[in-house]
């Protein structure tokens, strides 16, 4: 617990100080979010999502970035300074396997949601470099998804599910799709939550304290070490982007984000407590899926807006307001998925 709570403490303060100076690099550097028209995964226009999205131009991008480069150091000097000193390392599986995991899961979807910070910072697929189309970015994060399950199956060993009441499963080479699925599904849930001032970043934070006790419980020290280091950095970063954002997290952190979430959560052994505490996560990336569904079968839109905090935002609720909320109905979600956790 203590070195838990003090590795939360050194993020925060490393963040804090280094936040400040990083967006005014971002701001000389001119990467800002740029006013732009976007379309839906079928090629079409999306309005309302252009107008509401139009007022955060001007806004750095690219929070992520530091976060991932800040998380990826202490962890990487949290754990070799515990094995200098030789400190026990409680774990669930082999220590280089599980950390690997985890490292390549935040840094291979980073460096994917980085060029695409650059594509949409820069323009940069008019110049036919790093201009990565939807469908080769999906493409490419079921490959990354694929691969981490792979080795969670082969390497961690990790082939069953919990299901809450009626038991632990083991379904063998199955457990390699349904992973390579929910990292992807995580992923997009992420990326598409991060539309409001400080909703995904928030939602993350209740979540990873959910995980850190089921790490507790289990005692896994480096899923609890990247777990307090997160968290710390995170409620440094929220303090620049709760709204107004001064800093958005970019495509970078939310890609990375989602992912590294859905691994530890799977690494858990806690598959349905998952699905609960990201609830808000799912709700999001499923109401965007209905729209696609029914725009696609039917030629008819299911909402007048997707995903679902946009559709709020189209029926007159301010952007604290939605966002206040969600953080509410996370932190019930977050303790339903722990008593879940317990069965």
């Amino acid at each position: 617990m203590r070195l838990f709570l003090g590795l939360i403490l050194l993020s925060f303060s490393l963040t804090s100080l280094l936040i400040v100076p990083f967006i005014n690099f971002l701001y000389q550097k001119k990467f800002l979010r740029k006013k732009q028209t976007t379309h839906d995964f079928l090629g079409k226009r999306t309005p309302i999502f252009d107008r509401y999205n139009q007022l955060k131009a001007g806004t750095p991008v690219g929070g992520g970035i530091l976060l991932v480069v800040i998380m990826t150091i202490l962890f990487s000097l949290t754990l070799l300074v515990l094995k200098y000193y030789q400190v026990y390392i409680s774990i669930c599986f082999s220590l280089s396997k599980e950390i690997g995991i985890l490292l390549f899961s935040l840094l291979s979807f980073g460096l994917l949601g980085f060029f695409d910070d650059l594509k949409k910072i820069f323009k940069i697929e008019r110049q036919g470099i790093f201009g990565l189309r939807l469908k080769y970015k999906f493409a490419l994060q079921w490959f990354l998804a694929f691969v981490i399950a792979s080795l969670l199956y082969f390497d961690l060993g990790i082939s069953i599910v919990n299901i809450p009441k009626l038991g632990v499963f083991d379904i063998g080479a199955f457990y390699i799709p349904l992973a390579a699925f929910i990292i992807v599904a995580f992923t997009n849930a992420f990326n598409i939550t991060d539309g409001l001032d400080g909703l995904s970043c928030g939602l993350l934070v209740i979540a990873l304290f959910a995980f850190s006790i089921i790490s507790f419980q289990i005692l896994d020290v480096p899923m609890m070490t990247l777990s307090a280091i997160w968290i710390g950095a995170l409620i440094a970063f929220l303090y620049f982007n709760v709204y107004p954002a001064r800093i958005f997290l970019g495509d970078t952190g939310a890609l990375a984000f989602g992912a590294t979430m859905a691994v530890i959560g799977l690494m858990l052994g806690k598959i349905i407590a998952l699905a609960v505490i990201g609830g808000i996560f799912i709700v999001e990336v499923g109401s965007s899926m209905l729209q696609m569904a029914t725009k696609t079968i039917f030629n008819k839109k299911l909402f007048r807006a997707a995903p679902f905090h946009l559709w709020l935002r189209d029926r007159g609720w301010e952007e604290p307001k939605i966002v206040s909320r969600a953080w509410l109905v996370g932190i019930i979600l977050a303790i339903f998925g722990l008593w879940l956790a317990t069965f």
